[in-house]
């Protein structure tokens, strides 16, 4: 018997959906996270143990008004795109047991946090107490100390959804 068992591989279609599925949820989240500089991370624990982790530096702005488009920039591009796979294999769900992803805001005096957990799918808003357990920093290392605050709930769409308003 191997020591770690082996991983399946997803159904094309469950991935295909994943995939759009990442990006709506990327979408819902920069629009729920705001102006500002953002990182956002992400721990998913695979189905034969192993942790990944990404982390992708973000720089949201002009979302005062429906008018001004959205300015969106990404410090780099590469674990961007190394976080969204993840994503996708987290929203997935068949090689991945659980996942994690928090979203830590610059902010005077402190940076901000909120996360989620991927269930079912999709990004739920964090339980705060867990979620402040989790960032606290540790004994003796040099962090930055974070104030925690609930997650908004993601508007969560389907084909469907888009292809109404398309129609509307």
């Amino acid at each position: 018997m191997p020591a770690r068992p082996e991983l399946t591989r997803p159904d094309n279609a469950a991935a295909a959906a994943a995939m759009e599925g990442s990006l709506t949820a990327l979408s819902a989240l920069v629009v729920a996270l705001g102006d500002g500089e953002h990182q956002i991370s992400l721990v998913a624990e695979r189905t034969d143990g192993a942790f990944l982790r990404a982390h992708a530096d973000l720089s949201i702005g002009n979302l005062c008004t429906e008018d001004v488009p959205v300015r969106l920039a990404v410090l780099d591009e590469e674990a961007f795109y190394a976080l969204r796979i993840l994503l996708v294999f987290a929203l997935e769900g068949s090689t991945v047991r659980g996942a994690v992803l928090v979203a830590t805001t610059a902010a005077d005096p402190r940076p901000l946090a909120c996360g989620w957990t991927v269930e079912n799918g999709w990004l739920h808003p964090m339980d705060t107490a867990e979620l402040e357990k989790s960032v606290i920093p540790c004994p003796g290392a040099p962090a930055v100390w974070r104030e925690v605050y609930d997650a908004p709930l993601l508007p969560q769409f389907t084909a469907s959804d888009e292809e109404e308003d398309h129609r509307g």
